[in-house]
């Protein structure tokens, strides 16, 4: 957020609003502190369309991306609702001293480690989105304090494992999954460990699909044995299975 503020951070036609054009990112803030949470929505003038955004979505989430405001809630489209970040985090939180970066970047990568349980280095480092870098410092910071286990997996680049990582003698699960969900996220991890290449098609030209609009893929015990196609039927109450 500190390197966002400063313009060293976020998509580049973000980052103006932190130098020259950074009185009118401050107006709009003014005016979220005076009229309470808006949308995008709230502010613009007709629709910029699913990837262009507008002005007032740019300056909104450089706001958001330099910690001056939050999401205060979503609406049922999805759409994104800020506040002031201080009218959103309970006082108590937003008062705690600031984490210095190569301690808060250690953090993240140790609570990457906790999750993944064993992982690469672009695995660490992608959990949290966090630069090559920052995340490399972090990781052979970590290494030293002995948290993360240098670790080798035949086929795999080289591996770390979390120091308290369990290794139970089997996973009993039956769940679908979203295509957000950290076991299928970050696509190479999960074809590595199950050999289960998962692709997102809500984007692909129907005719091109090859499994279907919003597939969600099925874990079972320790494998993921299969993907289903839904489609929910708001009006209907039913759950269509197309595939």
């Amino acid at each position: 957020m500190a390197r966002a503020d400063r313009g060293e951070a976020g998509y580049r036609a973000m980052r103006t609003f932190a130098t020259e054009r950074r009185p009118e990112a401050m107006a709009l803030l003014a005016r979220l502190r005076d009229e309470g949470p808006l949308s995008a929505s709230d502010i613009q003038t007709g629709r910029a369309g699913w990837w262009a955004w507008s002005e007032p979505k740019r300056m909104l989430e450089w706001l958001f991306y330099a910690g001056h405001v939050t999401t205060a809630t979503r609406r049922r489209s999805f759409e994104r609702v800020y506040d002031l970040t201080e009218r959103v985090i309970p006082p108590d939180i937003v008062s705690l001293p600031d984490v210095p970066e190569a301690e808060a970047q250690a953090q993240l990568v140790a609570l990457s480690a906790r999750a993944l349980g064993l992982a690469t280095a672009s695995e660490l480092r992608d959990y949290f989105r966090l630069d090559a870098p920052d995340a490399a410092a972090a990781i052979a910071r970590l290494v030293e304090e002995g948290l993360l286990l240098p670790a080798e997996v035949p086929g795999w680049p080289p591996a770390y494992l979390h120091r308290d990582a369990t290794i139970p003698r089997r996973v009993s699960a039956q769940a679908l999954l979203a295509p957000f969900d950290p076991l299928v996220w970050e696509r190479a991890r999960t074809e590595r460990l199950f050999g289960f290449r998962y692709r997102i098609e809500i984007y692909t030209p129907a005719a091109q699909r090859q499994y279907g609009y919003y597939v969600l893929p099925f874990l079972f015990g320790e494998e993921l044995v299969g993907r289903v196609d839904l489609k929910s039927d708001r009006a209907g109450g039913r759950l269509p299975v197309h595939g």
